[in-house]
């Protein structure tokens, strides 16, 4: 038997599994996002035309899906290591297959409650802590590059299902479109899980990023203060760490203000966009998102402080909050900048906390930092729709939901910068 070269060539590199292992999680994210995350907001719209019922309640089953949602991912790890990332992907398809069913079908509020059990396991089984822990175990040094490009299928969901949702509940009704969308969604996951997410890199004797000598060593992760990254201390509570806290607060606030702001935003651009107009512009958005989340990907340096890419994203979607404020509602050309400007910075908000906490947690700490970031974020971001319909029925329009959501995008900014690890002091002369 011929050894294997020392050195990857080119063409091995191009043939490495864990790309495939992208483009399966790239598809799971795509369905993932699109019937658990893009969907709801189309589906509040839907139900308050036809049912009738009060943007809050209908508002409120979208945070029960989302809590219950958080709670299943604290667990995720557990699950995938017990049963496998294929059989707990295949589990969630199916799951939210049936939960959007239970969703179209309910004709008493109660109805709609209960779907959401099935919904946000679904989901729970698709979103970012899933994504990660199928990309995580292929990529070190490229996975930023990976991670960017799996996450992007869940901007291309929203771009696609968006409009999706709104053209098929409107031509052929709401059950009609779920159990289309549902069937597709089951066919397609279970598959490409029992394809690309079986195997492991060991399985398949291969090593990280492709390479083939074990002698490679993979460059070092990113470090504010130039040390390698610390794990967790034993025995001591995550929140109890600065890191972890101020990573985990940041990013549940801004996604709160950005999956509050998601629910809300194809009814708030229906008054002037009218229906298909509107499910264009969120087409527009993820747009703006893949093309934001790419080019980080592509300049995001091992050195590069991450925590500061984190706030200016913040940045650049507050300026899309104000955009969307002084539109009034009204103004086709602002609003249009506002969803671009918002959309530029959707996709990190998912995509730069496993960056992060890689950089900044022992490698063998970063499957649990990451599914408990993303419980926490969910149990915080699963208030949103309730509070932001609540605070819209009270005020009778969006302006004060815009609002709240610039005031939240800054806190989350500032508490990111805030756990920036201390540079080293500088000796005296």
């Amino acid at each position: 038997m011929v050894a294997e070269p020392l050195a990857p060539s080119r063409e091995k590199r191009r043939d490495f599994f864990g790309w495939r292992v992208v483009g399966a999680a790239f598809l799971v994210a795509m369905f993932g996002w699109g019937v658990g995350f893009y969907g709801p907001s189309v589906f509040l719209n839907a139900l308050h035309r036809s049912r009738g019922w009060p943007v809050s309640l209908i508002s409120g089953a979208i945070t029960c899906h989302f809590l219950l949602s958080a709670i299943i991912v604290a667990r995720l790890p557990a699950l995938h290591r017990r049963f496998g990332l294929m059989a707990v992907t295949r589990a969630g398809s199916i799951a939210a297959a049936l939960g959007v069913l239970g969703w179209s079908a309910a004709i008493e509020p109660w109805q709609l409650y209960a779907a959401v059990l099935l919904s946000g396991a679904g989901w729970a089984a698709t979103s970012g802590a899933a994504i990660n822990a199928m990309v995580a175990p292929w990529f070190d040094r490229r996975r930023p590059a990976a991670i960017s490009m799996a996450f992007n299928g869940s901007s291309v969901g929203g771009a696609i299902f968006t409009p999706l949702w709104a053209l098929l509940i409107n031509n052929l009704g709401f059950i009609p479109a779920s159990i289309a969308i549902g069937v597709v969604m089951v066919v397609a996951l279970w598959w490409v899980a029992g394809r690309y997410l079986r195997p492991t890199p060991s399985r398949l004797g291969l090593a990280v990023d492709g390479d083939v000598a074990p002698e490679t060593e993979p460059a070092a992760a990113y470090s504010a203060s130039a040390a390698d990254p610390l794990p967790l201390r034993p025995g001591i509570a995550a929140w109890r760490e600065r890191r972890f806290a101020t990573l985990s607060l940041a990013f549940a606030l801004g996604l709160f203000a950005q999956i509050g702001l998601f629910t809300h935003l194809f009814s708030l651009l229906v008054p002037a966009l009218g229906t298909a107009g509107a499910g264009l512009s969120i087409s527009f958005v993820t747009g703006c998102a893949v093309l934001g989340r790419t080019l980080l990907g592509t300049l995001l340096t091992a050195n590069a402080d991450r925590r500061i890419a984190g706030a200016a994203n913040f940045g650049v979607q507050i300026a899309g909050s104000v955009a969307l404020l002084l539109a009034n509602g009204s103004s086709v050309l602002s609003l249009l900048v506002g969803c671009a400007l918002f959309g530029l910075g959707v996709g990190h908000l998912v995509s730069l906390p496993p960056l992060i906490a890689q950089a900044e947690f022992a490698s063998a700490d970063v499957p649990r930092v990451v599914a408990l970031v993303t419980a926490a974020n969910q149990a915080v971001f699963a208030f949103a729709p309730a509070a932001l319909g609540v605070l819209r029925d009270a005020t009778a329009g969006g302006w004060a939901v815009l609002l709240v959501v610039g005031l939240v995008q800054i806190s989350g900014a500032v508490i990111l910068l805030a756990g920036r690890p201390a540079l080293p002091k500088i000796a005296a002369l």
